[in-house]
């Protein structure tokens, strides 16, 4: 059944169950998005291949057709932060971009971002207390390890994390908080380095050796993918009075 996204119920603090529905967003019928559903369901960046410079093709390519294989994080971590993955990035079903996988390969090759928070230790500890700290919060709810956790638990948990509320424990030795914004980093990162994310906005893909010669708010390139919804997100939200 095809959802009014002018309705409140799409919105998931509205809804209550914590989750967005597929439904509510047309079903991809070229090329690949998260969970098979987005805003520019007739887009494909791929099909762009053949403009980009051979370097560029292959390592956009290579995206798709590698998923690396978890070296850095251990069993247990990588269950905890693979579902705080889903959760952030709202991937509740398969295709998911594999967000933890492309994280993993860029830690476990020192790969780091050059800075870090005062007081905060290297980035790669970091990820490692917040596995351990996911699961202890889901397990002081009452729940089990958050990868086994019901979506209530898990939502709570990362609604905890996200606002800083998290003490105790794997805490003591980092600031949620700033916690928080590493991971979201290499999280965020990582899925918008994605082809399958590009589709899901309407991203063109590289410039290089093209480019893009139309410039301006709501200026898009021929190329680039037509929305199927024509709705601002932030216009709506603002006059439902749902800031």
């Amino acid at each position: 059944m095809s959802l009014d996204f002018r309705a409140a119920h799409h919105l998931p603090k509205v809804r209550g169950d914590g989750g967005a529905d597929p439904a509510g967003l047309p079903r991809q019928r070229r090329g690949t998005t998260p969970q098979m559903h987005g805003r520019y369901p007739d887009y494909d960046c791929l099909e762009q291949a053949g403009h980009w410079d051979e370097r560029t093709r292959r390592v956009v390519l290579d995206r798709v057709a590698r998923v690396p294989e978890l070296r850095f994080f251990d069993a247990r971590e990588a269950a905890a932060l693979a579902a705080f993955c889903d959760v952030v990035l709202a991937q509740d079903d398969d295709p998911r971009v594999p967000v933890l996988a492309f994280v993993d390969e860029k830690l476990a090759a020192g790969r780091l971002d050059g800075f870090r928070y005062v007081g905060m230790p290297d980035d790669r500890e970091t990820w490692r207390h917040v596995a351990r700290g996911l699961d202890e919060a889901a397990r002081a709810r009452g729940g089990a390890a958050l990868a086994d956790a019901d979506d209530a638990c898990r939502n709570g948990v990362v609604d905890d994390f996200a606002e800083g509320r998290l003490t105790g424990g794997a805490w003591d030795a980092v600031d949620a908080t700033l916690a928080f914004k590493v991971v979201m980093r290499g999280v965020l990162a990582a899925f918008y380095a994605h082809p399958w994310a590009w589709n899901e906005i309407g991203f063109g893909g590289p410039a290089y050796p093209r480019g893009y010669a139309r410039l301006g708010v709501g200026l898009s390139e021929a190329f680039e993918g037509a929305e199927a919804i024509d709705l601002d997100p932030v216009r709506d939200v603002q006059e439902r009075g749902l800031e």
